[in-house]
């Protein structure tokens, strides 16, 4: 919860363990990122920023009472700007991968056990990732542009997660800079870094020492997206980032290579900017370069499981970018047991994909992953409320998923990854 503002603006908050943290100041974030750019060319950056201009985002912070992750979402649209809502909310061509990442869930059933012996306090849904405790099985998805949202932007989705005992993960394609994020998760605290390679590779090189000297736990290569998906809101709303990217904005401040900051232009104009033709190397290439853990984004074939693996990765994240990129792409939730099963316990499985209640991440744990990502949830609720109303929403995945564990007699985390899931099969 936030606790007090302090003379030098900044805000000091405290999670649910009762650590205590800081707001960055706009000294501060110049003072860390000194050794990259002249401070002279980061003022003129930050002046010059994207919150500087028209677009008006919420500025709310407060708890959220939400019933539903659908009335949520519902209740986004009315104050979010349109085309920006477009953005978040769309998926790929007619968006039957949109529809079927949350639909699919339903064609699985948990099955209830009543002889148990559990009390609600039983319940124990903490578990880690990489050694760094978690107090439920759920972090967030990577998403760009957190402006569109809420004027704190990124640092308010940090605050949010870090509150409720998660791991924030900041987009390549963010609104505030690695170094702001890093103060605002707190000294000690986690978040994770996602990569979007550059054609140049100097914006790589750059951009990851910057990440692992901020202190990132770890390096999410995202390599489902060489190429934009046909998002048909987008091309309704002809809609164009009204915000700069601020690690963009940051490699330009060194050298301007002809990157765009990502103001005034569309997803298909950004990405085109990005790189395209992924290999095994590229995965050996960003862990050499960082020496932290790399998360590779974007599996959603058995057959490319042991080519990453191979090539380094420590962790396989099974992700069809939320429905919004190959339009015709299966729901996650039914490709997680072929992949579960080629990867074969030699490195965590986190998945996402149409999660919404916490029956989904009870499905998700039980069919093989290890941790859940959820995206857009979060970002209606860094809309509604700001850190306060991310919190709120990992509030809601908590109840739900205790009472789910609680019905379906399952103590922790490890007992709901040994459970049958049912489906209209078994009861022929």
């Amino acid at each position: 919860m936030i606790t007090t503002n302090n003379a030098q603006g900044q805000i000091s908050y405290k999670d649910n363990y009762g650590r205590n943290f800081l707001s960055p100041t706009l000294t501060e974030t110049l003072k860390k990122v000194r050794h990259y750019v002249s401070i002279t060319a980061l003022t003129v950056a930050f002046s010059q920023s994207a919150f500087a201009q028209n677009y008006q985002a919420s500025t709310v912070d407060k708890p959220l009472k939400i019933v539903n992750i659908t009335e949520l979402e519902k209740e986004a649209s009315k104050s979010m700007e349109k085309g920006a809502f477009g953005y978040v909310r769309g998926g790929a061509e007619n968006e039957q991968s949109l529809r079927e990442n949350t639909d699919s869930f339903d064609k699985k059933y948990i099955e209830p056990r009543i002889l148990a012996g559990l009390n609600a306090k039983d319940i124990d849904m903490t578990t880690s990732l990489f050694g760094i405790p978690l107090s439920i099985p759920i972090i967030q998805a990577p998403m760009a542009a957190h402006g569109l949202a809420h004027v704190d932007g990124e640092l308010a989705t940090a605050r949010g997660m870090i509150q409720a005992g998660s791991i924030p993960s900041l987009s390549t394609y963010s609104n505030k800079t690695i170094e702001e994020v890093a103060q605002a998760t707190g000294a000690g605290n986690p978040f994770f870094f996602q990569l979007y390679m550059s054609k140049n590779d100097a914006f790589n090189r750059f951009t990851i020492d910057r990440a692992k000297k901020s202190g990132a736990k770890a390096i999410i290569l995202t390599v489902d997206a060489p190429v934009g998906g046909y998002r048909e809101d987008d091309v309704r709303n002809d809609f164009k980032f009204p915000l700069g990217f601020a690690n963009l904005e940051a490699f330009l401040a060194t050298q301007n290579d002809g990157t765009k900051s990502g103001e005034g232009l569309g997803i298909s104009e950004i990405f085109a900017q990005a790189k395209q033709n992924f290999t095994p190397e590229d995965i050996t290439y960003v862990k050499k370069l960082s020496g932290l853990p790399v998360i590779v984004k974007g599996v959603q074939s058995p057959k490319d499981v042991d080519i990453a693996i191979k090539a380094g990765a420590d962790a396989i994240w099974v992700s069809n970018h939320g429905g919004r990129q190959l339009g015709s792409a299966p729901a996650t939730i039914d490709i997680l047991p072929a992949i579960a099963k080629k990867v074969n316990k030699r490195v965590p499985i986190i998945f996402d994909g149409g999660v919404r209640r916490g029956s989904h991440v009870f499905k998700a744990l039980a069919s093989g992953a290890d941790i859940v990502a959820v995206g857009r949830p979060i970002f209606y609720g860094l809309h509604l409320g700001g850190a306060q109303g991310v919190n709120s929403v990992m509030d809601l995945f908590k109840k739900e998923l205790s009472i789910n564990m609680m019905l379906a007699g399952t103590r922790n985390i490890k007992a709901v990854q040994k459970s049958k899931l049912l489906t209209e099969a078994d009861f022929k």
